[in-house]
């Protein structure tokens, strides 16, 4: 498995830099909705996955993922690393295809999954818990 859901959410929820920190502009977000319609949660990753074109903030969410990824999260206030945490954890159970294409085109070498096993255990741990 692989942290790039973590960057996945800080997307959802913070698609443009201000201030150093991701913007805010997104936090409220409905997660729950994305994650339960499969249409919208397709359209995302679709997206991410350049197999379908971008709506404005897929775009916004495409352009800054990979330095998310990189980063860990670090410009995300704490309500953005939750909501990728839930992510994360809502696609490792019960959308796996969706996660290994993203591990795939945003870690194909495994280098973040390496950098952050820590994390990624602690949310393995929750799935079984």
């Amino acid at each position: 498995m692989n942290f790039v859901l973590i960057a996945l959410l800080c997307t959802f929820l913070a698609f443009t830099l201000a201030s150093g920190q991701y913007t805010t502009k997104y936090d409220n977000i409905d997660l729950d909705q994305i994650l339960k319609n499969d249409r919208l949660l397709n359209n995302y990753v679709d997206c991410l996955l350049e197999k379908n074109k971008c709506t404005k903030d897929g775009a916004e969410l495409k352009k800054i993922l990979p330095e998310a990824i990189k980063n860990g999260c670090s410009k995300c206030n704490e309500n953005q690393k939750n909501g990728a945490k839930k992510i994360i954890h809502f696609l490792i159970e019960t959308k796996p295809a969706l996660w290994r294409a993203l591990e795939v085109k945003y870690d194909p070498d495994g280098t973040y999954i390496q950098k952050y096993q820590k994390e990624i255990q602690q949310l393995d741990g929750a799935k079984t818990a």
